[in-house]
């Protein structure tokens, strides 16, 4: 694949199968140039986060893009004998960025109703899924949330974001499609066995099929203070305004090293008069990352004035007037805070299963197949909720809380309540923005027995291949683009990268150029 220039825009040329395409170079994501990326076979893969798209139609194929390429007609001709390309287009569809695939409406008459019970991404891109394929029944999306389907990923990064500009679809594309959005409404119980929903505001709404995707909230400091003004939780744009106002120019106090926390102490750098993150590992991402580079997350992050207390917990939090004053920790330190925030983890949010015949682990997330079904028929459920079969980590009983397999939950659930059988195949694909620099992982590492390098941690610039049983399972990489979507992409072709492999300086397969 190549960029071309036509007229004043970039366009994707590809050939595969000896078949050429041209389309928009720009993912329909974040805009990351294309041709930066990786191609394999029929799919070009996107350099920032994975996203993938079919080389010859343009069509997604891979979250967390939404939208599918623009395409353009290409024909080639034979002349002096060299074979020449040329591109038929417009320029109003080189100004094109993204393409909505062709979407179906509700009949009338059509009495079937699926009930999605979650207003994120896995009940958006199921009813977008379930429009596409022409399902031409009512579609109802039930959530407690006050805002259409938003962009979460943002909230740690942007803090200072306005709700309208991180709206996935505006209302204008639900009534197009015929897809009934209830805000402010909250299930909360199901009856399997009558088919019923029974919401806040006492009414009831039965369904043919049923999606539960009502996701996580985030978990709570179990110590004295955590009543007091200017303690703060991430889980809305709202949170993230408040967290924004909150913090400048004062001591702010953050719990917890994982993705929430080590972002939200990035963004509070230059805004903040000081930062300090309590851990209670070793190391920052220690569980998922590993400690070789949660080492140098810290370094990044103390290199911008951050303080760390790891191998430490929270026993007080102090206050006067009402507010944050200080925190107390384990080890007898005593931190100045004026704002402290808590991101430690998630809690469930399937109270509303309690009590019904839905299969729970004993987290209380809920288990189901390949399929995306739970135990009960015609009930699915999908995102943070679910502990779900990785087909990559040979079909182990996982709980992912990530952005993109979120949103490929909610196509596998609508094609298969379409009786279209389809298993869940994805490779968890996220990233991390911190002081300006993106790590990116592919794969799933638990359970890592050791860490192949290429390039210097200290460098700034490196891939850390995760290794188990002589086989790449994961990867990770600061500065090393396109080699995190390599190694999503030939994990989702269910091909072997060997330990040979990863230890070999030929880095060839990555592509890289």
């Amino acid at each position: 694949m190549m960029e071309v220039d036509v007229g004043h825009h970039t366009v994707l040329l590809t050939r595969t199968v000896g078949k050429y395409s041209a389309m928009g170079n720009q993912c329909t994501h974040y805009g990351a140039p294309l041709s930066k990326g990786f191609i394999s076979g029929n799919r070009v893969r996107c350099p920032w986060h994975g996203s993938c798209f079919n080389a010859q139609t343009g069509d997604l194929e891979e979250y967390p893009g939404m939208d599918c390429l623009p395409c353009h007609k290409v024909q080639t001709r034979q002349t002096h004998g060299q074979t020449g390309i040329y591109l038929t287009t417009t320029t109003s569809a080189l100004r094109q960025e993204k393409r909505i695939k062709s979407m179906v409406g509700a009949l009338p008459g059509v009495t079937h109703t699926i009930v999605l019970l979650g207003g994120g991404v896995t009940s958006l891109i199921c009813a977008e899924t379930l429009r596409q394929e022409n399902f031409r029944g009512r579609i109802i999306m039930a959530t407690r949330d006050d805002l259409l389907p938003y962009d979460k990923t943002r909230l740690s990064k942007v803090m200072n974001v306005e709700s309208d500009s991180i709206l996935l679809r505006r209302m204008e594309f639900f009534h197009q499609y015929d897809i009934e959005v209830w805000l402010r409404k909250e299930a909360l119980s199901v009856d399997t066995d009558r088919k019923m929903v029974t919401f806040d505001d006492g009414s009831v709404q039965s369904y043919d099929q049923l999606l539960i995707s009502t996701g996580c909230r985030a978990k709570g400091l179990d110590v004295p203070g955590m009543k007091l003004d200017n303690v703060k939780m991430l889980e809305t744009p709202e949170d993230a305004r408040q967290i924004h106002a909150a913090c400048q120019g004062c001591n702010v106090v953050l719990v917890g090293t994982s993705f929430v926390g080590m972002e939200v102490a990035s963004y509070l750098i230059d805004k903040a008069s000081s930062i300090t993150v309590i851990g209670s590992s070793e190391m920052p991402y220690q569980n998922t990352l590993g400690p070789e580079i949660g080492r140098v997350t810290m370094t990044m992050l103390s290199e911008e004035n951050v303080k760390f207390h790891m191998n430490d917990n929270v026993t007080e939090v102090r206050g006067a007037n009402g507010k944050v004053k200080e925190v107390v920790l384990k080890s007898g330190k005593v931190i100045p805070a004026d704002v402290l925030i808590v991101g430690i983890g998630i809690i469930p949010n399937s109270e509303l299963l309690q009590g019904s015949k839905i299969q729970m682990d004993s987290k209380n997330f809920v288990t189901v197949n390949k399929y995306m079904r739970t135990n009960v028929p015609d009930v699915f459920c999908g995102g943070d909720l679910t502990t779900f079969p990785l087909a990559m980590a040979k079909n182990q009983l996982v709980n992912i809380g990530h952005w993109q397999m979120a949103q490929a939950h909610g196509r596998i659930i609508a094609l298969n309540m379409l009786d279209k059988p389809t298993e869940l195949n994805s490779v968890p694909f996220y990233w991390t923005v911190l002081a300006g620099k993106t790590i990116r992982y592919a794969g799933y590492g638990e359970g890592y027995t050791e860490i192949i390098m290429k390039g210097k941690f200290e460098d700034r610039k490196f891939l850390a291949l995760y290794i188990k049983n002589d086989e790449v399972i994961a990867a990770a990489s600061l500065n090393y683009d396109p080699a995190a979507s390599a190694v999503a992409e030939r994990l989702m072709a269910g091909k072997v990268i060997t330990k040979k492999e990863a230890q070999s300086d030929d880095l060839s397969w990555l592509q890289l150029s």
